[in-house]
């Protein structure tokens, strides 16, 4: 049976990575001490990686496709295709960074301002070619954890560079930010070789597209209602929909069935409007997947 084999993000992105395959349709579990999760799929293979590692094998062809975030993709120089990118994360759906930060009572200001100086971090790659960048000479060293305490302990290091997604984490360690090294999100990417294949390369493509879809539905919600026909014009306008909305005719030909798709945040203003201007019966359904 062909196969496709698939480099999934252990760590903080686990949970968020399974909830994202659960809602596209495909179920993943991951019994404790293993790294080879079940997917039920039969031509989908799983394997668990850090997110650090998962370029540079799917470079190697270890595996086929993989998720990992621009950043270690860049950190890594990894020869793979970027299919496309899927923004989710941990915590929220914006883009994490890479900053460079300081004490707040650091006299830097700029990044100009360490020239000569030490910073730590586990993006050592991107750091350097950044300072490169901008003709700034600076000891680059790796950090093994706990970097937001080392920029906090005098004679350690001058800076740090640290994946931030809130700040939260660098306000509580006194930290402020001096400048942005690059900006991250997801990406699912594939080995040159596997995307040449036509059959992992269909494979790949109808996953991506479903886990898509189902980014996609994240913030939609469907709502159905039935609506007096004099009154139709009146209800379509209150409804800023994603497409035209779907009416169908009902046995009483005073009446009409009116489905669409809209934003869930929109959803609590124009319920109460759309009920106003003759509106009955209104449902609000969750979406698993909104395909475009």
């Amino acid at each position: 049976m062909n196969t496709l084999k698939l480099g999934l993000p252990s760590g903080s992105l686990k949970d968020s990575t399974f909830d994202l395959f659960g809602r596209a349709g495909y179920k993943v579990r991951l019994s404790s001490r293993s790294c080879t999760p079940e997917i039920n799929d039969a031509e989908l293979e799983g394997l668990m990686f850090r997110a650090q590692e998962i370029a540079q094998y799917v470079s190697r062809g270890v595996v086929d496709a993989g998720l990992t975030g621009k950043d270690w993709i860049l950190e890594n120089d990894a020869d793979v295709v970027e299919v496309d990118e899927l923004v989710y994360s941990k915590v929220t759906s914006r883009p994490v960074r890479w900053v460079v930060a300081v004490p707040e009572e650091s006299p830097v200001q700029t990044v100009e301002d360490l020239q000569g100086k030490r910073i730590a971090t586990e993006l050592v790659g991107a750091t350097r070619r950044f300072l490169l960048d901008r003709g700034i000479e600076a000891e680059v060293e790796f950090s093994w954890g706990t970097t937001e305490v080392k920029a906090r302990i005098p004679g350690l290091v001058d800076a740090i560079v640290e994946l931030t997604e809130t700040g939260s984490s660098l306000r509580a360690n006194r930290l402020r930010i001096v400048d942005t090294i690059c900006e991250s999100t997801t990406r699912f990417i594939a080995n040159r070789q596997a995307w040449e294949d036509p059959w992992k390369r269909e494979k790949a493509e109808n996953l991506l597209i479903l886990l898509k879809g189902a980014l996609e539905a994240e913030a939609k919600v469907g709502l159905k209602m039935n609506v007096p026909r004099a009154r139709l014009d009146e209800v379509i306008r209150k409804l800023p929909a994603l497409h035209t909305p779907t009416i169908s005719n009902q046995m009483d030909g005073d009446w009409v069935a009116l489905e669409v798709i809209a934003d869930e945040r929109e959803v609590r203003e124009m319920i109460p409007q759309l009920k106003r201007v003759g509106a009955e019966g209104i449902i609000e359904y969750p979406l698993n997947k909104v395909i475009y």
